[in-house]
């Protein structure tokens, strides 16, 4: 009794010891891992995108004024002191220029953005090409690429040129203006929009008097 006793508690240990080898056998990809467990205690935030850094806007002092233009569009406003009050973003484009073009979904989401915060656009259309200085050209590019801002037509370029300092003036150049109408912030060229959109914000922040 005792032998067969021993003998069938022999025979569990050596099946024991064969599945332990067969497991230990198996190749990795076959062993199911069980999911990792996410804790409810306590949730954890995404982390926020960094807000762009607001620029430096120095105060470069009053814009010089429009000289000769020939006319407004899409806007009853004839002079940029009839925005006082109000930041302005004052920008040179042409409709044939494709820097320009690229430029313009930006500008159409300020205007979204921030035209009922008291924001306005003056988009000086300084022509490069003959075919750019016809007006109906200019209102129908204006309605195919959306522009929907006053547009002051600067046919000469004599404000194109009178407030670009140096021998070099650009196509699209944006400055800022503030409330009082000073010169807070300037750009060549495309890019830069989220710090475009900071300094608008930051300008429409900054108090308006006593």
């Amino acid at each position: 009794m005792n032998a067969r006793l021993l003998a069938a508690g022999a025979l569990v240990a050596l099946l024991v010891v064969v599945g332990a080898a067969v497991v230990a056998g198996r190749p990795d990809d076959s062993i199911e891992t069980a999911a990792p467990t996410v804790s409810t205690g306590t949730t954890v935030p995404p982390a926020a995108e960094p807000a762009p850094d607001t620029p430096e806007l120095p105060d470069r002092g009053l814009h010089p004024p429009l000289r000769e233009i020939d006319g407004w569009l899409q806007s009853d406003v004839t002079s940029l002191e009839e925005l006082r009050g109000k930041v302005v973003a004052v920008q040179f484009w042409t409709f044939g220029c494709s820097n320009c073009r690229a430029t313009l979904p930006h500008m159409q989401e300020l205007y979204r953005t921030y035209r009922d915060q008291g924001f306005e656009i003056v988009g000086v259309h300084a022509p490069e090409f003959s075919f750019e200085e016809d007006v109906d050209n200019i209102v129908e590019a204006a309605a195919d690429l959306g522009v929907t801002w006053p547009i002051a037509l600067d046919t000469a370029k004599q404000t194109f040129h009178s407030w670009q300092e140096g021998t070099r003036a650009f196509w699209p150049r944006i400055y800022l203006l503030d409330r009082e109408g000073h010169i807070r912030y300037d750009h060549i060229g495309e890019g830069r929009y989220d710090e475009i959109d900071a300094a608008v914000a930051a300008l429409l922040a900054e108090p308006t008097g006593p």
